[in-house]
């Protein structure tokens, strides 16, 4: 059990968390056929959109209400309707998805209430899908952001319907990548399951080009999907930041869950695998059995390198908490481990200390480390401390592939212990 200890400072020198709208946004954009829409000022918009540019170099697809000095004043209702307006007839998204931003959350708009009216005066909106979450700036991360999106979303659109014995619901939390979402849904598809992903990144941030222009998303969890995730039999949900939306499935429509906090390891993907077999009475594919050797095989290798290594670690709860578990398992030592916010998940942690801080409390924790994990602003961090730099988390500005990078499944944990692995072989050498 981890000490949660809160940085003293009075301000962010070296902020490592990014904003509940960055979370909610990229939430969102897991949807298909929708453009995010920020309830706040163009900047807010600019700046969420220039860090996932950065981190996916894809184009993304975001809108803003364009709130200025007078609408704050005055509230943004008028705002919020010609936005809504001109997505409609500009990019006919599916559906509309809506949060708020500091700016208008300070204000303090009743969303509930000027949608409400803008559904009066709106009549052909009826059947239009709105999806609305608060997601203030100046609490909460991108993983709270993430994870009030996806609760929204499940709050909103599933409806109740007849039982379908083959289908699941996998709602997969801020910590994985495209490229885990990817391999998740082929392994849960490999038992004869049907998942509905949600959301599902692994369809839109994937990287891959259309045969045309489209302004809303091309890929992602259908409106279709969405209102089917009621009919659903069991609830898998990746990460304790998705324990909320599962409880909210299990009292609207009685459908029982299972909290996986990652599916990174040995461990962790035994036990999924083995929950997948049992659900669905089906047998772990000759595929993953085979994979699972090559594990074993691979952990026999690298442990060389990992034993005793001191690692340190700046990332969001739910990553954190896979990173270190892993670490850990492999025999390494955590020297100083760094995070954005309070989480339940924080205290299961099976180090001393988890630090809730910015990079400048990392800084200070890690020196004399062998390894430092974090985003892409960490590495100023490790070019002054000279310890190599393996990047996690968002954003990731600086390597290409963001999309395509895969850390779940006995596959993915290969991949990563290979990945780790080899800074350590290079560090050996180089000495």
């Amino acid at each position: 059990m981890a000490t949660i200890t809160l940085s003293k400072k009075s301000v962010a020198i070296n902020p490592l968390k990014q904003s509940q709208p960055l979370g909610a946004s990229l939430a969102f954009l897991g949807l298909k056929g929708t453009i995010p829409l920020f309830h706040g000022s163009q900047g807010c918009t600019a700046f969420t959109k220039v860090l996932m540019v950065r981190h996916f170099r894809e184009a993304i697809p975001l809108a803003t209400t364009a709130m200025t000095e007078v609408t704050t004043i005055l509230g943004g209702e008028e705002n919020i309707e010609t936005a809504i307006k001109t997505l409609l007839e500009k990019s006919k998204p599916e559906m509309i998805t809506l949060f708020t931003t500091a700016l208008t959350e300070t204000r303090g708009d009743d969303m509930e209430g000027i949608l409400t009216n803008i559904r009066k005066r709106h009549p052909e909106w009826y059947d239009l899908p709105i999806i609305s979450v608060s997601t203030p700036d100046y609490r909460g991360s991108l993983q709270d952001g993430f994870a009030s999106a996806v609760e929204a979303i499940v709050r909103t659109l599933p409806q109740p319907g007849e039982i379908r014995y083959d289908q699941i619901n996998v709602l997969i939390s801020s910590a994985f990548t495209p490229g885990d979402v990817q391999e998740i849904e082929e392994i849960v598809t490999s038992f004869g399951l049907k998942p509905i992903l949600l959301p599902n990144i692994g369809a839109s941030l994937d990287g891959h080009l259309e045969d045309t222009f489209q302004a809303t998303t091309s890929g992602g969890t259908t409106l279709a999907q969405l209102r089917e995730m009621g009919s659903s039999i069991f609830t898998i949900a990746l990460g304790e930041s998705m324990r909320g939306s599962a409880e909210i499935l299990e009292q609207k429509f009685g459908i029982t869950y299972e909290v996986f906090p990652h599916l990174t390891g040995l461990g962790a993907n035994d036990n999924f695998l083995q929950a997948l077999s049992t659900l669905s009475n089906n047998k772990v594919a000759q595929k993953y059995r085979r994979q699972r050797q090559q594990l074993l095989d691979a952990m026999l290798d690298t442990h060389f390198f990992f034993g005793h290594k001191k690692v340190g670690l700046a990332l969001e709860p739910d990553l954190l908490f896979s990173m270190v578990e892993f670490l850990l398992g492999m025999g390494a030592e955590i020297q100083g481990a760094v995070t954005t916010n309070k989480s339940p998940i924080l205290e299961q942690i099976p180090i001393e200390t988890v630090t809730i801080g910015d990079l400048d409390d990392f800084e200070q924790l890690v020196e004399g480390a062998d390894l430092l994990i974090t985003n892409s602003h960490g590495k100023r961090i490790a070019k002054k401390l000279k310890i190599p730099l393996y990047h996690q988390g968002f954003p990731i500005f600086d390597r290409l592939g963001n999309g395509f990078c895969t850390k779940v499944g006995y596959r993915g944990t290969i991949q990563l212990l290979f990945d780790i692995g080899n800074i350590f072989l290079e560090v050996e050498e180089n000495h």
